[in-house]
């Protein structure tokens, strides 16, 4: 596929997900991604404590270091966040607002809360909850995060309708996931509010937890050469 780069005035930044192999880290590392995401449900494939200790994470030399979390208690986040030497908080899961604001009490001020918004079937009961709450606008959210819903809490490699996304005033910048890549990176461009990030996963692993990452440099390269 021979596609030209997207223009380079509106380039989001870049995260990884569901990183467990060290040398592979690494090589994320040198191709400057933005972000690297570290899951920490149980239940998911991609659980990171299977391969990696806390203290192996907080060795890493990264200041785009994300923890994913799927309805976890409150103080078991804390203690990873302090332990991994996390910089940003993903809660994926059905957190309240109250949570929220308790977890942001209790986080260190330096460490960000990314809000993921699960977009399955778009009827109207389910954009008025989705309107809702991106108009509460909790100030403790640093990012939100759209995803595809899914019984897996993401990592699917499925893609939701982008275009939903435009009919919402979104009041904060966002990151785009669920089943991007190299044939639908340009559909994007349609988005009257561009993302700030693109988080990627599944589309680019070999198997759960062992990325591709000749594919993700390709990927990379192919909207971010003049960054």
């Amino acid at each position: 596929m021979n596609l030209q780069p997207i223009n380079s005035n509106l380039l989001p930044k870049l995260k990884v997900c569901g990183l467990t192999k060290p040398e592979q880290i690494q090589e994320l590392i040198s191709m400057r991604v933005d972000f690297l995401g570290f899951i920490f449900y149980e239940k998911s494939p991609r659980y990171v404590l299977n391969h990696l200790s806390l203290e192996e994470i907080s060795t890493i030399n990264h200041q785009g270091k994300v923890g994913v979390f799927v309805n976890e208690e409150l103080d078991i986040i804390v203690k990873i966040v302090q332990h991994a030497d996390l910089n940003f908080v993903q809660l994926h899961g059905d957190e309240s607002n109250d949570f929220i604001l308790g977890l942001r009490q209790k986080l260190n001020p330096k460490v960000g809360i990314i809000k993921v918004i699960r977009i399955g079937n778009i009827d109207s009961d389910n954009k008025d909850k989705i309107a809702q709450t991106l108009s509460s606008n909790l100030q403790p959210v640093t990012y939100y995060l759209f995803d595809t819903d899914s019984k897996a809490f993401g990592g699917t490699g499925k893609q939701f309708d982008w275009n939903i996304l435009n009919d919402f005033t979104i009041p904060l910048p966002y990151f785009l996931s669920g089943g991007i890549s190299e044939e639908n990176i340009r559909n994007t461009e349609t988005l009257k509010k561009r993302p700030f990030a693109l988080d990627i996963n599944s589309k680019f692993e070999t198997e759960p937890g062992n990325k591709d990452i000749d594919r993700i440099k390709k990927f990379k390269n192919l909207y971010q050469q003049n960054r």
